[in-house]
């Protein structure tokens, strides 16, 4: 059966600027700019790592030892982040649904399933419907980001087959995992995302490699953060940010399945890189190399994947949901005093 993909499908890799820890006002622009992908005619539209609300980048700059500063960071980026699903998630629903693109957001995630005060380095995907289609949580987190970010696991490691092919990706350095890019191989993945903090070489390289390795379309898309981006207000910007202008440049690409580019890597300004992808050129370029058909070997090498989730207590307790409800009760003048309702849940949304 022939595939039923578009024969082209145009992409967009946007390159923007967070405000920095401020979830509400980079939601405002993440949703502009999905609007702005899907009016010049993209389906999809992908937004760099841990986008909402800020890519935590103080942690490659600030010692470890300084403790009490670190904090102080954690704590705002805490209280910005995101719930999932949560009303972030059905915003960003609303805008994908409107402008008629898929999306791949890379958020700062709350463990909500459990204490609700550890970060998860994660990518959202969602639909042009409007659905979250799934959640990938960074298996793990690179050098400094340990001290900010969980390790994930592979339950949401998978890939999605959607109306303009099937779509799959990995965060930054778990790019250098081979088994974790040999899994979305497999798994059939045509357009491979890699939003990221990394640039320049050897990252660019790297990007040009997994498109010749996997015959895969790849999106590599980073945020440009200039120093005048961190507000005065952070001690941080002085006492440990180096004295450069740019903190990151950017170098978002987009790149063929002959490791070519199709659009070159973009530094030092905000910008929406757009490229057509010819979908018939996967077929072909599979007759030298197909990685996960006749170029595997899996009477050779066989390889296991855990994809279940490991919560922190298998059964666990119950969460019980005491909030008051007398203020919005008396508010609509419907106050019963002698009735009172419990519910249990294994998760709420603290936001």
């Amino acid at each position: 059966m022939a595939d039923t993909f578009p024969t082209v499908v145009r992409v967009a890799a946007v390159q923007a600027t967070p405000v920095f820890l401020d979830l509400e006002a980079t939601l405002d622009l993440a949703c502009a700019r999905i609007e702005e992908a899907g009016r010049n005619g993209a389906r999809l539209a992908v937004f760099p790592e841990g986008f909402l609300p800020s890519y935590p980048f103080w942690s490659w700059f600030i010692p470890p030892y300084r403790t009490m500063e670190l904090r102080e960071l954690y704590d705002a980026l805490l209280r910005e982040s995101v719930t999932v699903p949560g009303p972030v998630v059905d915003r960003l629903g609303h805008a994908a649904r409107a402008a008629g693109v898929t999306v791949v957001m890379g958020v700062n995630e709350r463990n909500t399933e459990a204490s609700g005060t550890t970060l998860y380095n994660s990518l959202l995907f969602i639909g042009s419907d409007g659905r979250l289609l799934g959640k990938h949580r960074k298996l793990v987190p690179t050098v400094a980001e340990r001290l900010v970010h969980g390790l994930g696991d592979a339950s949401g490691l998978a890939v999605y087959d959607l109306d303009i092919g099937r779509l799959g990706g990995l965060i930054c350095w778990e790019n250098y995992m081979p088994l974790a890019r040999w899994a979305l191989y497999a798994g059939g993945v045509q357009i491979h995302v890699a939003p990221t903090w990394d640039r320049g070489e050897p990252w660019i390289s790297t990007l040009r490699h997994i498109a010749k390795e996997g015959r895969v379309f790849v999106i590599g898309c980073c945020s440009p953060v200039h120093r005048d981006d961190v507000p005065d207000s952070y001690a941080f910007k002085t006492a440990h940010l180096p004295d450069a202008a740019w903190i990151n440049p950017g170098g978002s690409t987009i790149i063929d399945p002959d490791g070519r580019f199709l659009v070159e890597p973009v530094t030092e300004r905000e910008d929406i890189l757009y490229a057509d992808l010819d979908m018939g050129s996967l077929r072909g370029s599979r007759f030298q190399l197909d990685v996960a058909g006749h170029y595997g070997r899996p009477d050779v090498f066989e390889v296991t994947m855990h994809t279940d989730a490991r919560p922190m207590v298998r059964g666990g307790v119950a969460l019980v949901d005491g909030r008051s409800t007398l203020e919005d009760a008396s508010e609509s003048g419907e106050v019963d005093r002698g009735h009172t309702s419990v519910t249990t849940s294994a998760s709420t949304d603290r936001r």
